[in-house]
């Protein structure tokens, strides 16, 4: 039978307040939690997960097991597995911005899995998921972080579920971490670098009524416990299993080679506002985890869902950084994107701040120094830091490349220098503040908004699915139907529309920056034109694996582009372009030109130009492997002749992309395409790309 009794014995005497949460050791399990106002602290210990009531309650010792604001307390013979509960009492007094409630069972802040689901008593109050005891013990056979150059890059954003859960996919395990792994195969095949994981800390799976939520968030985006990998993930549901399952798929996926990169949610949590539910942080100390009105009653709002964590609070700024060291530490992910990352840069008041110290100490902890960390430059109450945000160390999704591509393949006047800034690396927003271009995550859909094939195939946001009335997600997508408002059977139209897909594919696989892509752009998937699928947890989001089979002609071309760019330091600078001379042909590094090969007027025209990326200086490339690339480019309504620029028909240029082509002859993967013209011209159609690359002296 468990001994409850706390013990006294020296050895096992709590003697240092880190870490929190539930730390296991041969003998037990050491309690710890933060609450400076709370006046008691009880732990509840359950048998099992579905057990509405605890097998054992342990209440603190306020003259023992109080050490400054840290509970703790020492329970011999408890294993992993265990389950368990916090409670709090303390004032329940808004005005002063103390929620206590000394009847609520409360996650642990620190707790490394959650089990089982929302409980309501028969007195009507809420229990939220327990907590499980987690031995972290794992054999990694040696498995390290792989410490890919960010510049090399091919990221890779992807739901776990929604990667698998598809009949289609043909999983064992679908919607799972082992389902994941059995799609690694594929995976390689495409060639990414990196998987950039929707969020996977623990969130809601039901209401806290315990009723099926009535639109379920499904993208994740609702933290609930931020140490804990998400239970509904996991193959097997034993609580605690999501722990080994997850560090499985770690483990296989690097040794595929791949990168893994989390999408965290430091900004807001499940909690909500004033109305919503007391589940952890607002138990234990609401005014400390959240920004609160002057009135104390009230939330600040700037991530637009409720509430906004503290972050630049001694105390929570201690807890993302103790999160973002477990994460890497114990389950060796490689780096991490921070969701609304300018909530980050507000001070405890909500004020935007010069180095924030949340923001600077990330970019300076030497334990993540190894990882890669990815800011969303913006937040719901109008912040936008894109090109600004922290320092070098901090590389960005560049909201600004989304657009500007989206428009100018959309053929929106005046964009045609936009183009060539982000094709250059977006110098304009990175240069100026000593960052280099790698600094710059280019994209051009991401989870959020239109998947490539509907970003051309619907001109409005069809969201009705939501429940919203269509009032949801964002109305400025820069989307084009060419006709017809969603799926064509008219084939000029299709046609078009996996032209324009070719065309973004290839601009951003050749632009300076490091290059997103979203899981299933490259077969098609479409999510029925819903620009703001969070709540669609079926197969409007799961990726349907017989489009990759009906689209495997546009597969192999995406596949081919990933592999040119990672073999070619010409389009993957570690420094900025400066159009003069500095490749071994004396070349200027970039130049760019109008149709008829002469020097470019920018004011001239919007659409048609074309760009010499020259190959790199020995001292760049020192294995001579880069090539000079040619791009013609015309996003206009009209065909087009190009002429090659004078200084390049000294070279034998082999076409390597032509988006107008049909498949094969649309891409030629070992770079062995005909020859241009003797002409050296060549006719683009309207809404085109071709590439040609310089045969090797």
């Amino acid at each position: 039978m468990l001994d409850i009794m706390q013990n006294t014995h020296p050895k096992l005497q709590f003697t240092h307040q880190l870490p929190y949460g539930a730390v296991l050791d041969d003998g037990g399990v050491q309690f710890v939690v933060f609450s400076r106002s709370a006046n008691e602290m009880r732990l509840f210990l359950y048998d099992d997960v579905n057990d509405l009531e605890p097998a054992h309650i342990v209440t603190f010792d306020p003259n023992k097991n109080r050490w400054g604001d840290i509970w703790s307390v020492y329970i011999p013979g408890v294993k992993a597995g265990q389950l368990y509960h916090f409670q709090a009492s303390g004032p329940n007094a808004p005005s002063q911005g103390m929620r206590f409630q000394s009847q609520t069972r409360l996650i642990d802040p620190y707790a490394r899995a959650l089990a089982g689901t929302f409980q309501t008593s028969n007195d009507g109050i809420v229990r939220p998921p327990k907590c499980v005891v987690v031995d972290d013990r794992f054999d990694w056979e040696g498995d390290r972080h792989l410490r890919r150059c960010i510049s090399e890059s091919v990221i890779y954003e992807m739901h776990v579920k929604g990667f698998t859960k598809h009949p289609s996919s043909g999983v064992e395990h679908p919607g799972t971490y082992l389902g994941v792994i059995e799609k690694i195969p594929y995976l390689q095949s495409l060639g990414v670098t990196a998987v950039e994981l929707m969020p996977i800390h623990e969130f809601p799976i039901h209401s806290p009524d315990g009723s099926k939520l009535e639109r379920p968030n499904y993208w994740g985006y609702d933290s609930m416990a931020f140490f804990a990998p998400h239970r509904g993930y996991a193959a097997d549901q034993t609580p605690g299993a999501q722990v080994r399952e997850f560090k499985q798929m770690v483990k296989a996926l690097h040794e595929a080679g791949i990168e893994v990169i989390l999408d965290v949610v430091f900004n807001h949590t499940s909690e909500g506002n004033e109305n919503g539910p007391v589940l952890s942080f607002k138990g234990l100390e609401n005014s400390v985890y959240y920004m609160l009105e002057p009135d104390k009653r009230h939330y600040k709002n700037y991530s637009g869902c409720g509430n906004t964590v503290n972050g630049n609070h001694p105390i929570v700024r201690e807890m993302i950084f103790h999160c973002l060291r477990h994460w890497v530490h114990n389950y060796h992910v490689d780096g991490f994107r921070f969701d609304l990352a300018s909530i980050l840069s507000r001070d405890r008041n909500g004020h935007l701040v010069p180095n924030p110290p949340l923001v600077e100490m990330i970019g300076e902890d030497p334990l993540l120094a190894d990882t890669k960390i990815i800011a969303e430059a913006w937040d719901a109450a109008g912040a936008y830091q894109v090109g600004s945000f922290g320092d070098d160390r901090w590389a960005e999704w560049n909201g600004r490349y989304r657009d500007d591509i989206r428009a100018y393949w959309r053929g929106d006047g005046g964009m045609r220098g936009a183009l060539a800034t982000r094709l250059a690396g977006s110098a304009d927003l990175y240069q100026p503040g000593g960052r280099p271009p790698c600094n710059s995550i280019n994209f051009i859909t991401s989870h959020d908004g239109f998947t490539l094939s509907d970003l051309v195939s619907y001109r409005d946001k069809h969201n009705l699915a939501n429940g919203e009335n269509n009032r949801d997600g964002d109305n400025n997508n820069f989307s084009e139907n060419f006709g017809v408002e969603g799926p064509t059977d008219q084939p000029i139209i299709d046609a078009l529309r996996l032209r324009q897909i070719k065309n973004m594919v290839a601009t951003l696989m050749l632009s300076q920056g490091v290059p997103m892509i979203v899981a299933g752009d490259e077969f098609r998937r479409t999510q029925n034109g819903n620009n703001n699928a969070y709540c669609q947890d079926n197969e409007i989001s799961w990726l349907n694996w017989d489009l990759a089979k009906d689209n495997s002609d546009l597969i192999h071309f995406c596949r081919s582009l990933i592999q040119f760019r990672r073999s070619q330091p010409t389009v993957r600078r570690e420094q900025f372009l400066s159009g003069v001379p500095d490749s071994k042909d004396g070349w200027a590094d970039v130049s760019w030109y109008s149709p008829m090969g002469t020097a470019i007027q920018w004011h001239e025209g919007d659409h048609p130009l074309s760009c010499l990326f020259a190959a790199p200086q020995p001292a760049d490339d020192p294995q001579g492997v880069g090539r000079d690339v040619l791009l013609m480019i015309n996003s206009s309504n009209q065909g087009c002749k190009f002429m090659l620029p004078a200084i390049a028909k000294s070279k034998t240029w082999r076409l390597f992309v032509d988006t107008a082509a049909e498949a094969p002859n649309d891409i030629f993967e070992n770079l062995d395409g005909p020859e241009m013209s003797k002409s050296h011209s060549h006719t683009l159609p309207s809404k085109s790309l071709v590439v040609y690359v310089a045969e090797q002296d």
